[in-house]
């Protein structure tokens, strides 16, 4: 059962300090209306060592289109946003439009599970990290563990699937929360598609154990090969919604009718741009 999206009150977690912006404040911008951090993926492992060392909790979520546009009219995204201590851009249209209004974002901050993917389990096999995953029908995280394990075999992970009663105190939910928690992973990565991972991350923050969370989309859909990834080539380019407009052809009104919803924060960047220039 798919959770049910009801407007929460703002979080109670202390407000966490952006990474790296006492050193690099430019790291940290906003743009069309959501706050996002410019970094390359070492960047990303080393905060999230840093904080598996400190037994810290953290979030590392990350931007695209879709994500603003929900911003702008989902309040439990809005929370989730402003929880995060880390948010990758997953677009290179965004990175693209940073630049033009005068962002330091270049094509290497594009940052998304699958650009990270080899590195990222070279990484948790060396250090025996453990890593637990939330998400896909059942069966899915099965095969795709099956998988990772033929090429990373001493990879710790374990997974419970995403077809559950998500809503805050159903049994169910409490049953995955509880067998995360007896787990103790170091990394959880929650792939239920956006905005359900992002929403069930935030409403759930305070009762998961200390890891670092990240929301990865249809990350293990792809390593079970139940969904085919488009090229990596079409990455760097941009154009990777085509693919998967031509081959999810429901996406239709997520890339062609929501950026319209966002010429409002565009026209926001360019007027600041403009006075940053006068």
């Amino acid at each position: 059962m798919l959770a049910q999206q009801r407007p929460i009150s703002e979080p109670t977690t202390t407000e966490r300090r952006p990474y790296r912006l006492a050193r690099r404040p430019e790291e940290r911008v906003r743009v069309l209306g959501g706050l996002m951090d410019l970094v390359k993926p070492e960047e990303v492992f080393h905060f999230t060592d840093a904080r598996i060392k400190a037994r810290q909790k953290a979030i590392v979520g990350n931007h695209n289109l879709h994500s603003l546009y929900l911003m702008r009219h989902d309040p439990d995204i809005r929370a989730f946003y402003d929880l995060c201590d880390l948010i990758e851009v997953d677009s290179v249209p965004l990175i693209a439009w940073a630049r033009l209004i005068g962002r330091s974002s270049r094509r290497f901050h594009r940052c998304t599970y699958l650009d990270w993917r080899d590195d990222f389990w070279d990484w948790a096999q060396r250090d025996g990290l453990r890593v637990f995953f939330v998400g896909g029908e059942p069966g899915v995280a099965d095969r795709a563990i099956e998988r990772l394990h033929a090429r990373w075999p001493k990879a710790q992970i374990a997974a419970h699937h995403g077809y559950f009663d998500a809503r805050r105190g159903s049994e169910e939910n409490q049953a995955v929360v509880d067998r995360v928690a007896a787990f103790a992973p170091d990394i959880l990565l929650v792939g239920m598609g956006m905005p359900r991972q992002e929403v069930w991350v935030y409403r759930n923050f305070e009762a998961l154990p200390a890891c670092v969370m990240f929301t990865v989309g249809g990350a293990f859909d792809y390593e079970a090969g139940a969904q085919t990834p488009a090229p990596r080539w079409m990455g760097p380019l941009g154009i990777e919604w085509v693919f998967r407009l031509f081959t999810n052809p429901r996406l239709i009104g997520r890339y062609t009718l929501e950026p319209w919803r966002l010429i409002g924060p565009a026209f926001a960047d360019l007027a600041l741009a403009l006075r940053r220039a006068s």
